[in-house]
């Protein structure tokens, strides 16, 4: 996917869940761009790896739990602090856990909650008031399971729900504001959640096909490109958008 006008040269990104998947693949194309990086993820081994694959990029590298609101703002503070300025927030990181209901632990329900709506919450509060100084943007992840129930998974739709209803109303709070806010909503692609994926015990497979796409797997480096156009000058035309790349799942 190619666009014109990306003007990330300089710019500063802090991009989260960069370990691996679609965090990996938006910080390639992120500094392919020209913007410097700032990438976050739980897991230390996986963001050294993508550190690695960045080459002579202008990058640097936190392992954080973001489930802690606290290392939320200071994941921000970091980035301001390295750099001197912040561009853009991607909120990429994310995580499922498939049940049935009536047996989710709570532990996984709250945890699910805590990174894929909470952190993103967080991230932006600490985010905003530097990027309405850079006139910057935030773009979430938000998922196909956004705009339909999924079976077995009422705790992660309920958080990419809440993601995509939290993007509309910020973007509403700063319609007169210079600050994009925006998200996409991908559907199943291969990565770590697509690779870790365990149906419950005894669920019906026929539900499970239902939110499964015709088409395949939707491919990470569309998605990246996505996000980046988002992120970047060339986006200039979105605010308050989730814009679905999910092969058809949601269309009917």
């Amino acid at each position: 996917m190619i666009f014109e006008n990306l003007n990330l040269t300089g710019k500063v990104a802090l991009v989260t869940g960069a370990a691996s998947g679609l965090g990996r693949a938006t910080a390639l194309k992120l500094a392919a761009e020209g913007a410097r990086l700032w990438l976050v993820d739980l897991d230390a081994a996986g963001l050294a790896e993508t550190v690695g694959l960045l080459g002579s990029a202008e990058v640097r590298s936190e392992a954080a739990d973001l489930s802690d609101p606290a290392a939320c703002q200071a994941a921000v503070a970091g980035a301001v602090e390295a750099f001197g300025r912040l561009d853009a927030l991607c909120n990429v990181a994310g995580l499922i856990y498939l049940a049935n209901t009536p047996e989710m632990p709570r532990e996984r329900y709250e945890r699910t909650i805590d990174v894929n709506l909470n952190a993103p919450f967080f991230l932006s509060q600490a985010a905003i008031p530097h990027l309405l100084e850079t006139h910057g943007a935030i773009v979430n992840v938000a998922s196909c399971a956004s705009y339909i129930g999924e079976a077995y998974a009422a705790a992660y739709c309920a958080s990419k729900w809440g993601l995509v209803g939290m993007t509309k109303a910020l973007a509403m709070e700063f319609q007169k504001k210079a600050i994009r806010i925006n998200a996409v909503a991908p559907g199943g692609m291969m990565t770590n959640i697509a690779a870790n994926y365990v149906p419950p015990e005894g669920c019906d497979i026929d539900l499970l096909k239902r939110f499964s796409g015709m088409r395949g797997l939707v491919e990470v480096q569309d998605v990246a490109d996505m996000i980046v156009l988002l992120a970047s000058d060339a986006g200039r035309g979105f605010h308050g958008a989730c814009l679905s790349i999910d092969a058809g799942i949601t269309a009917g």
